[in-house]
């Protein structure tokens, strides 16, 4: 056997997997938020991506058409007061002002033309009280000349912002103490309390970072656990909860017991309650319902984030013919433009081979950007579609007759790979009339029916689980083997363990605990 080298030409393919090919896979599975971030900062960068007419503000209302919010800005914004003439058209309330007297003026406004703001704008003061003809052209804030020229006032500045919890705090610190040691470590505290109202820095630590005692930490932190709300800086939940009782004045021998075993509360375990606090079952479940009463988290009143409304990519809406109509939310696709006259213009007089590269590589990018979000936009239309039509007994009858529904099965019916079926549902959302879901939501897996049968979502056996529960009678609790039970009766071939995995999964307490408590309710 010899060994000779010698040169093969071979004809093969391959896929290589370009920058742009990879950045592309990447904006296809990022959410409409993360896109828009990522076109803001294209835009910035590259000078020949603008964005597309009426992109950005535009501030039609919901529902209404372009002509009449041009008509509408146009009466707003492009009209000339000049001797009563007005270049959108005629407006009679324009010739009823100039001809009105000024006694009819005042009695139509219910006021008096004398009564205006001297120091807002100085200039109609004066007019107002040399008895002048009030003019028709309001002086904008900061702009005593009459005219439009000036800036428009910052509105954002002048709306009111809320309360934090940290200014809730440091006010009434302002009342309690005018020690300055006291005000400090107060501050320290105040400062470690979180959103949700607790204290979670150790006072070891801090007595130790402030160079102070141990007991003038706690004496300190007894006094800020006095502020409102009731329960502010306490450092677990049950110290929160006495706190809230001592506020009350309920803070007793047996509620301070049932405190300190918050666990058995947890578990419903009334009988070692009882012998634990020493009352009988009327009185406990009077504790437990003044314990629900109190606020486990008493700083979430302050300062609250402003709830994000999830928007949805896709919209689906019922047809007059009875199928379903899907339509990509235009809010949620940022559109942008490739100017080709600037870079025209701009390209002519390039000199340098650096200033050509450069030109020569925006453009690049940003045709590569516009063909990237096109394409993108088609994908999402079309697995949207391909889920709407897999699961139209979803959206005419609800959770129940949801379907199960891989991947596999969609990529293979719109002939696209899995993976990219797998980008297209990550963080993107489809807004129906049963709400706003994710497009993850109705992938699901399959739950063998009995007998044969066809098989069964297991988002759809949990809604069945569900219902099964909240209608289960007082004196009849479901055990999970009743529900494994009833299930297959109803056609769903389901184990024990998977009935309590998606019962725990809702947050259903056990058979055990649902019997206690509904004994505890009954008393």
């Amino acid at each position: 056997m010899s060994l000779v080298q010698r040169l093969e030409m071979r004809q093969g393919q391959a896929l290589v997997m370009t920058p742009q090919l990879l950045q592309a896979i990447k904006l296809l599975q990022l959410s409409h938020l993360d896109l828009t971030a990522y076109v803001d900062a294209e835009l910035e960068r590259n000078p020949l991506l603008e964005r597309a007419e009426g992109e950005t503000g535009d501030e039609r209302t919901p529902g209404e058409t372009p002509s009449e919010s041009s008509v509408d800005r146009q009466g707003e914004e492009g009209g000339d007061f000049d001797g009563g003439d007005f270049e959108g058209g005629e407006e009679p309330w324009i010739a009823t002002t100039l001809t009105a007297s000024g006694a009819d003026m005042e009695g139509a406004l219910d006021t008096r033309l004398d009564n205006v703001f001297a120091d807002e704008n100085p200039t109609h003061a004066r007019e107002a009280a040399s008895g002048d003809m009030l003019s028709l052209t309001p002086a904008p804030y900061g702009n005593t000349g009459g005219s439009f020229d000036g800036e428009a006032p910052d509105f954002e500045a002048t709306l009111t912002s809320e309360t934090s919890l940290r200014e809730h705090l440091v006010a009434q610190l302002d009342l309690a103490t005018r020690d300055p040691a006291d005000r400090l470590i107060a501050g320290f505290l105040i400062d470690a309390v979180d959103d949700a109202g607790y204290c979670r820095e150790s006072i070891d630590d801090l007595a130790e970072r402030l160079g102070t005692s141990l007991d003038t930490v706690a004496r300190v932190l007894k006094l800020v656990q006095s502020f409102e709300p009731a329960g502010i800086a306490a450092r677990d939940l049950a110290e929160c909860l006495a706190l809230q009782l001592r506020d009350r004045d309920r803070f007793d021998p047996a509620m301070q017991a049932l405190v300190s075993r918050l666990d058995l509360v947890a578990k419903r375990d009334f009988a070692s309650l009882r012998r634990l606090c020493g009352v009988d079952d009327e009185d406990l479940v009077d504790m437990l319902a003044e314990l629900r009463r109190l606020d486990p988290k008493p700083g979430r009143a302050f300062g609250a984030r402003a709830v994000e409304v999830l928007i949805p990519d896709v919209f689906v809406r019922a047809a007059p013919d009875g199928s379903w109509l899907v339509e990509l939310n235009a809010e949620a696709l940022p559109r942008v433009l490739v100017n080709q006259s600037y870079y025209a213009r701009v390209s002519r007089g390039a000199q340098a081979e650096g200033d050509k590269a450069f030109l020569s590589e925006c453009l690049q990018t940003a045709n590569w950007l516009t063909r990237s979000l096109e394409q993108r936009a088609r994908t999402i239309l079309k697995v949207a579609s391909e889920i709407v039509r897999q699961q139209d007994a979803f959206f005419l009858h609800g959770v129940a007759h949801l379907r199960p529904l891989n991947l596999k099965t969609v990529a293979e019916a719109i002939g696209m790979h899995e993976s990219t079926v797998s980008r297209v549902t990550s963080n993107k959302s489809i807004g129906t009339s049963r709400g706003t879901l994710e497009m993850k939501y109705f992938f699901t897996a399959a739950i063998p029916g009995a007998a044969g049968t066809a098989a069964h979502s297991s988002e759809a056996v949990r809604h069945r689980i569900k219902q099964l529960v909240d209608g289960e009678a007082r004196s009849d609790v479901l055990s999970d083997d009743a529900l494994v039970q009833k299930l297959r009766d109803e056609g769903i071939d389901i184990a024990r363990r998977t009935v309590a995995k998606y019962r725990e999964s809702l947050r259903i307490p056990s058979s055990i605990e649902r019997r206690r408590e509904h004994f505890a309710y009954a008393r």
